[in-house]
Order: C-alpha cells, then structure tokens, then sequence
C-alpha cells in the first residue's frame, strides 16, 4: 500500500526523503567531496583576503577582490550548511 500511495504522490516521497537533509539522495563519498569543496573555497577566500589586505593598494581593485572573495565564502559556506543538514541521524 506504501509503495501505490508513493507511485500515486511523488511529492510524499520528497517529504520523507527531506528529513534526512538536502543532500540525502547522494552517496556518502559524494557529500564527503562536496564537504572538501566547501572546506577548500572557504580556506581560498581566506587566502585571497590576506593577499588583498596585505598587496593590493588600490581601493578599487582591493573593493572588487574583496567582493570576489566574499562571494567565495558564501558559497562554501551554504555548501558546508547543506553537508551538516545532511548529516546522518
């Protein structure tokens, strides 16, 4: 009966697929890459921070940079949210 009422409304099946996290239809070595992404974009903004506060005199070019490497760490960090969502219960 579970499986005629799942063929019948996909959308129950997203439901009970979601408590497990954003991430629960990929294979646990998938989430592991996409942790070392996150992980290796937020340690790349960090970098390109330092470098512009320590060579870049421009305050244009350091502004752009600055906005740049910001946007690099929004990304990893909603990649590293989605990972810890999807951690197993």
């Amino acid at each position: 009966m579970q499986h005629f009422m799942q063929a019948t409304n996909p959308a129950s099946y997203m439901v009970l697929a979601s408590n497990r996290g954003p991430l629960a239809s990929l294979h646990a070595l998938d989430v592991m890459w996409v942790s070392f992404y996150s992980i290796g974009l937020l340690f790349a903004s960090l970098i390109l921070i330092s470098a512009i506060r320590k060579w870049i005199h421009n305050a244009v070019l350091a502004f752009i940079l600055r906005l740049i490497a910001y946007g690099i760490f929004l990304i990893g960090t909603f990649l590293m949210v989605l990972v810890i969502l999807t951690w197993p219960n």
